[in-house]
């Protein structure tokens, strides 16, 4: 990867404006000299201790930071959200919308305290800040495992849990679109949902991240400005713009790594459009989905833990792009197959009805429908150029991602029923048989050289700053 400027170098650099006048709307240079105070951060706080702080930091304010319960988890445990703030217009900044997620948690603590110490520059965004730590505790809780060491990938994976789609914040919300129905949100949605009822924020900020690459982002509607201020927020912390494949190739990009939230409605008509069942990719609708009601503009900064040096390359390859989009095809297909056999051969036996089941017995058939989705996709005129060497680069990673992930899920739903000393000779059998498997995933993962582990606070840094850039857009124009 190549040097960067410094943080202080880049904001000077990047942004230089005449200070504000007084009651104006936060200038980006200001915004950026905030981010580049947050200490450095190496580890992920547990949810204890994620929400003792934010009790603390709330009986310490003075009545300034008002705690306030929105909902129960599946689990039964209260959430909560700390108010903050008196503006005309409301922000919902909402951490661990995915659990596995948790750079969040610190842009979410470190927001709430920078509010707090400094009233008079908050006071100029015209906004009450309704920030919640965790909308999904539980989930969070199961990924503890790897929050006191993030860096290390295959830790990462081996302590992995995300939830079912279906038993996500981000996408359980209502839906009716063609054969799409879904109308069971979780508690935790439903809170949330609640929440924008009441509100009718003007901004909604989803606390996500990302594994690998660079910096992206998602917004609900373009605003004059932002996409400079987006750009200019990673360089001045010395972060690189992501430049690899996209999440999902039906995207629309307002700029680089810059695109439009993605809605349930539209990723239903690509699918069909391909000729592939959307149904099974498509279950609930996703927040931008339901925000959209209110006209509320949706910010998600998705942040990576690493980058590699080939998932920023934009030169040519040597690779035809229809080639990577067909082998992409054929190891999903066969991640798909050898989860599915393992699963297969445990289901008939299993007695625990854990999350990382739930989680297995949506995501294993996924690896076949993604498969055949690119197939399609390589199929396409458009698939026949040459592939930039980050395209090649990132659709291999997405590879080992879902293998990492996913055969991680399965490996811990099966050992559930193994350490718990119910697990009949089929159980053990395909336990040990997919173990063998992921443990070839994990050494294949391992021997990619040249991965960087990037800086939390930077991290923190820039979903931090976005948030503020977005507030500070609508605050200028009076949304």
């Amino acid at each position: 990867m190549t040097s960067t400027p410094t943080a202080d170098s880049a904001i000077t650099d990047t942004v230089t404006t005449a200070p504000p006048p007084t009651g104006a709307a936060p200038s980006l240079p200001e915004i950026l000299e905030r981010a580049a105070r947050i200490e450095p951060l190496t580890t992920f706080p547990p949810i204890d201790e994620l929400l003792a702080g934010f009790d603390a930091l709330a009986a310490s304010s003075g009545g300034l930071l008002v705690k306030r319960r929105i909902g129960t988890s599946r689990l039964g445990e209260p959430i909560h959200e700390y108010v903050v703030g008196t503006g005309s217009r409301h922000a919902l900044v909402v951490g661990g919308v995915h659990p596995n997620e948790p750079i969040g948690f610190h842009t979410a603590r470190v927001l709430a305290e920078h509010v707090l110490a400094e009233p008079d520059f908050f006071a100029r965004f015209d906004t009450t800040w309704h920030i919640i730590p965790t909308i999904d505790p539980d989930g969070a809780r199961l990924n503890e495992g790897w929050f006191a060491n993030p860096g290390d990938r295959s830790h990462y994976a081996r302590n992995f849990y995300r939830p079912a789609p279906q038993e996500q914040v981000e996408w359980s919300f209502p839906i009716s679109y063609k054969d799409a129905y879904f109308d069971r949100p979780m508690p935790e949605t439903q809170a949330l949902m609640q929440l924008m009822v009441e509100t009718h924020p003007a901004l909604l900020v989803g606390l996500h991240n990302a594994e690998l690459g660079g910096v992206y982002y998602y917004v609900s509607r373009e605003l004059p400005g932002a996409v400079a201020a987006l750009h200019a927020i990673p360089k001045a912390l010395g972060l690189p713009l992501d430049a690899g494949e996209p999440e999902s190739a039906d995207l629309t990009a307002v700029a680089q790594a810059v695109f439009l939230s993605p809605l349930a409605t539209d990723h239903y008509d690509y699918l069909e459009a391909l000729g592939v069942d959307p149904t099974r990719e498509v279950g609930g609708g996703g927040s931008a989905d339901y925000a959209a009601r209110f006209g509320t503009l949706v910010l998600i900064a998705e942040l990576p833990y690493w980058s590699h040096d080939d998932a920023l390359d934009t030169s040519t390859s040597n690779t035809a792009y229809d080639a990577v989009l067909r082998r992409k095809a054929t190891e999903l297909r066969q991640t798909g197959a050898i989860l599915g056999r393992a699963l297969a051969a445990a289901e008939p036996h299993l007695t625990v009805a854990s999350p990382f089941l739930r989680a297995s017995r949506a995501f294993v058939p996924m690896m076949t429908a993604a498969g055949d989705a690119e197939a399609a996709r390589a199929d396409r005129p458009e698939s026949r150029r040459p592939a930039t060497v980050a395209e090649v680069f990132t659709n291999a990673d997405l590879v080992r991602c879902f293998r990492l992930r996913f055969g991680g899920m399965l490996v811990r739903a099966l050992d559930a029923e193994v350490v718990a000393g119910i697990a009949p000779v089929e159980v053990r059998r395909a336990a040990a048989e997919l173990r063998a498997a992921y443990d070839e995933w994990i050494a294949e993962s391992d021997a990619v050289a040249g991965l960087e582990v990037l800086p939390v606070e930077k991290l923190v840094g820039v979903q931090y700053a976005s948030t503020l850039a977005m507030a500070a857009q609508l605050a200028g124009d009076g949304s």
